[in-house]
């Protein structure tokens, strides 16, 4: 294996490291990285439902919006103590759910794996807003998990820092911090508007994919879920340690871990036959 593959565990490494650090945010990147704590929560649970979803669209054409709704059920059932929200906890509960008008960052962190999936950025744009209007149909939210997928999208496909960036001030809004002007006063906020924007100043600011998961836990916050953000974008821009992916591997439960690789095969799969021609 490469010392580092581009791969959509980036935000399960994100959600995994920032897990411990959400109620105590440590504001530094001098802190290790896993210990007591480290464990996947409803950011893993939901990008791996909606893996699902992408993955059983491809194989049959079914509609897009009903696979996630099953899935995100199916996934949410199965590990009903991931630390959902309390809207969320509800829609998984009843059956035929509506959306509930929200504009939370759950949105963000459950859709890297649309700009995996996509073969162009409309189509990661669609993934996304098909995924994410079964729960969070406001505006905010549609816009902070389709702005993620679309940064995933073109950081996999080679697209530079300086692109992105246009990207996502032109499409969604202007990044006119710094993490150090940030830092000291950052904190909790569940919504996309207070999460992504800094969730992707976080990538901007990072030399590689350790530095973006570091900046992450640094500014504090909903750390876990910025770590989701930030890392998906990071993992599809640098890839991801094998030392690193290996320790998050060893924390996942078996269903998850057979998830991941069905996932990632599907797309191994997928880039090969698109450089044969196939």
């Amino acid at each position: 294996m490469k010392t580092s593959e581009k791969s959509p565990i980036g935000a399960i490494v994100g959600d995994v490291v920032g897990s411990r650090y959400e109620w105590h945010n440590v504001k530094t990147k001098d802190f290790q990285l896993f210990g007591a704590g480290c464990r996947p929560t409803d950011d893993s649970v939901m990008t791996l439902a909606v893996g699902e979803a992408l993955l059983e669209h491809r194989r049959t054409g079914g509609d897009l919006e009903r696979l996630a709704v099953e899935k995100m059920q199916e996934w949410g059932r199965r590990h009903p103590h991931a630390g959902y929200g309390g809207a969320f906890r509800r829609w998984l509960a009843v059956d035929r759910p509506k959306p509930y008008n929200s504009w939370g960052n759950g949105a963000a962190m459950r859709v890297s794996l649309c700009g995996w999936f996509a073969s162009t950025l409309d189509e990661a744009h669609e993934f996304s807003d098909a995924v994410t209007g079964v729960t969070h149909d406001h505006p905010e939210g549609l816009a902070g998990a389709r702005v993620t997928a679309g940064c995933v999208f073109l950081a996999r496909t080679g697209v530079g820092k300086d692109e992105i960036r246009k990207y996502v001030e032109s499409t969604y809004r202007k990044i006119d911090f710094t993490l150090d002007e940030i830092r000291p006063s950052y904190e909790f906020d569940v919504s996309c508007q207070g999460s992504v924007p800094q969730a992707l100043a976080v990538f901007f600011e990072a030399e590689n994919f350790e530095d973006a998961i570091r900046n992450a836990i640094s500014i504090g916050g909903d750390s876990d879920t910025i770590g989701a953000i930030a890392g998906a974008v990071a993992s599809a821009f640098w890839g991801v340690p094998a030392a690193i992916r290996s320790q998050v591997e060893a924390l996942l439960p078996a269903d998850m871990k057979t998830s991941l690789a069905a996932i990632c095969e599907a797309l191994v799969k997928s880039q090969c036959q698109k450089k044969s021609g196939g």
